[in-house]
């Protein structure tokens, strides 16, 4: 059984995702730190925060509404890395790494998702 959220293989994806983030986006021009930047990195820690906040919530329908919350940080965090794209902050063979971790995580939050929703399957939060 799991007994904290830094157990979770998508809680620990999506850390290893925000240290990505900070380090593709420290070689992004100065002009950005304040827009894109900051948003990508808000974006990305609101990935792992809101998987670990909704475990603390200590109920499946809590942590389900919370893991929703975070995928939708995912999503959002993908859109801001194709802008960076098409406008031509960076490379795509840059991006590629960033695109994995998101497309991972992707599945694996709905997959916790999916198994929380079944009937009968409850956490157990210690």
């Amino acid at each position: 059984m799991i007994t904290s959220y830094k157990e979770l293989d998508v809680w620990k994806k999506s850390m290893l995702l925000v240290q990505e983030i900070y380090i593709k986006t420290s070689n992004f021009c100065e002009i950005e730190k304040f827009g894109l930047v900051s948003q990508m990195r808000r974006a990305s820690v609101s990935i792992p925060s809101n998987i670990a906040e909704g475990w603390g919530r200590k109920t499946t329908k809590d942590y389900v509404k919370f893991l929703h919350i975070s995928l939708g940080s995912l999503y959002e965090l993908e859109t801001q890395v194709i802008i960076c794209e098409k406008i031509n902050l960076t490379g795509k063979e840059q991006l590629i790494e960033i695109y994995e971790f998101i497309k991972d995580i992707s599945i694996m939050l709905n997959v916790l998702i999916y198994k929380l929703n079944k009937k009968g399957n409850k956490i157990e939060i210690k």
